[in-house]
């Protein structure tokens, strides 16, 4: 591994991060909160630790390895977890401590949306939109936003896209130049950021709350700048139609969404066998919420059910967690089910967390083929996607990313239970940090301000590895890849 060349990027990129305390600056600025200075150290904090680590190794241009991307993106992102804390520290109006300001910025940067602190409507203005901002970044990988920039400063991204995109199929590119792939997707990132905020004030939000809660929609985040969440505007129905249409299409391949502008076609989406699974698989969802919602008289009419239900089945089973109701206290079996629901989550190349919809869609075939040849013992059958075949090598990954997701959740959520949660707490807060949720089921159906710091240190890892897609993580732990 090339160490000066992983610490002239991680120089570079942390300068770059630092002027995203900009925003919030100006936030804090024309609301006169009294919070510009937690800003202020913020950046001048991280751009000089990014300086200094950039300075000394400026003139490094050693090619980059598929290795050297894999250590970028995780320092990258522990580093940016703990730098992003800090106006979280700082703020003079309610500071939290080291291990909650760290929570809170992981939460954000991966787009999990769990928050430690219980009393939203009070915070300023700048750290509001600051927790919005930073799900906004890291929704489609701040890696990604790098490479885009990079090549300006004669370094090759090629490495760190493959190691920040997540999904089994990684090695496609949208454009022939992998500098043109990431400003692709975030020219769409972009695009329908806009146009959900401009949803959102036509449904009836103020300005600051369209912009905070399209960051929230397109990256699948959840964090809102009310407690009540999206239920703070439940006298406007409109909101949650516009909520459930852009988390629908946030959780969808961003390729297919490239594709579909490119070509002026929606041919794109109506051929790609992931999307049509993944809409299936909200139908479903959907469908079960709102009948048993009706069989079990929950609401007093069917309008209420149907409104509840499907905005929930979408906003969990997206992994964004907007609420709009108290779902903890519907009849068990749907929030059980909509937790199950989040283990599926997006599509590959989406914003959505979760295993990812083509993961599954390869478990099922790959379990249906078994039974087959049970049948047919001697008989060859592969397993296609779109028509084509899928390589073997492609169904091992798959099998071995499902082995490495059970046994690691099951470890974190012994330790868990070790620190004193009950079972269903503890279960719900490993699911709903590693599927980049954000708010679980028992002690942290409202948010984890209750938890020790333990059980918080080992969500933030859970966050990570499920943001990581695991593997990215897990690969700088073993033994082969510090040989030479």
């Amino acid at each position: 591994m090339q160490i000066a060349v992983t610490q002239r990027i991680i120089g570079i990129l942390l300068m770059i991060f630092s002027t995203t305390m900009w925003p919030p600056l100006l936030v804090s600025l024309m609301s006169e909160d009294g919070n510009q200075s937690a800003f202020i150290i913020t950046f001048l904090l991280t751009f000089f630790t990014g300086l200094i680590a950039w300075f000394p190794v400026h003139n490094r241009r050693e090619d980059l390895r598929l290795r050297d991307g894999f250590m970028i993106v995780v320092l990258f992102w522990t580093v940016l977890g703990l730098f992003g804390a800090l106006p979280f520290y700082l703020d003079i109006i309610g500071p939290l401590s080291v291990t909650d300001a760290v929570f809170e910025s992981i939460s954000g940067l991966t787009t999990t949306g769990g928050t430690v602190i219980p009393h939203i409507d009070g915070l300023p203005a700048s750290i509001l939109y600051y927790r919005q901002q930073l799900q906004w970044l890291g929704g489609m990988g701040i890696i990604v936003l790098a490479v885009a920039i990079l090549p300006m400063l004669g370094i090759g991204g090629m490495q760190l896209y493959r190691a920040e995109t997540p999904g089994p199929m990684k090695d496609s590119k949208l454009t022939p130049r992998i500098t043109e792939t990431a400003k692709a997707l975030w020219y769409i990132y972009l695009g329908l950021t806009v146009l959900c905020a401009a949803g959102y004030w036509l449904a009836g939000m103020n300005l600051f709350d369209a912009i905070a809660h399209s960051f929230a929609t397109i990256a699948t985040g959840g964090l809102s700048t009310h407690d009540a969440s999206i239920g703070y505007y439940v006298d406007k129905p409109m909101v949650e139609v516009v909520a459930t249409f852009f988390m629908l299409m946030a959780g969808v391949n961003f390729a297919l969404h490239f594709l579909a502008w490119r070509r002026v076609s929606l041919e794109s989406y109506r051929l790609d066998e992931e999307f049509l699974t993944y809409i299936k698989v909200f139908l479903f969802i959907g469908s079960v919420t709102v009948i048993y919602l009706i069989y079990a008289n929950f609401y007093s009419s069917w309008e209420a059910s149907v409104r509840h239900g499907l905005f929930q089945a979408v906003s969990i089973a997206t992994s964004t967690g907007f609420t709009t109701v108290d779902y903890n206290q519907w009849p068990p079996l749907i929030p059980v089910m909509l937790l199950f629901a989040s283990f599926v989550g997006g599509c590959a190349g989406s914003t959505g967390g979760g295993m990812k919809v083509i993961r599954f869609l390869l478990l099922f075939k790959q379990g249906a083929r078994e039974i087959s040849k049970l049948i047919h013992p001697n008989a060859i059958i592969p397993i296609k996607i779109g028509g084509k075949p899928v390589k073997e090598r492609v169904i091992n990954s798959v099998w071995g990313f499902f082995a490495t997701y059970v046994a690691i959740f099951a470890v974190m959520m012994l330790v868990l239970m070790m620190t004193g949660l009950d079972q269903i707490t503890a279960f719900s807060a490993i699911a709903a940090n590693i599927n980049n949720l954000g708010p679980g089921l028992g002690e942290v159906s409202g948010n984890y301000a209750n938890l020790g710091d333990v059980a918080k240190w080992v969500l933030c890892f859970a966050m990570l590895l499920g943001r990581l897609e695991i593997f990215t993580l897990l690969v700088l732990l073993t033994p082969a890849f510090w040989r030479k």
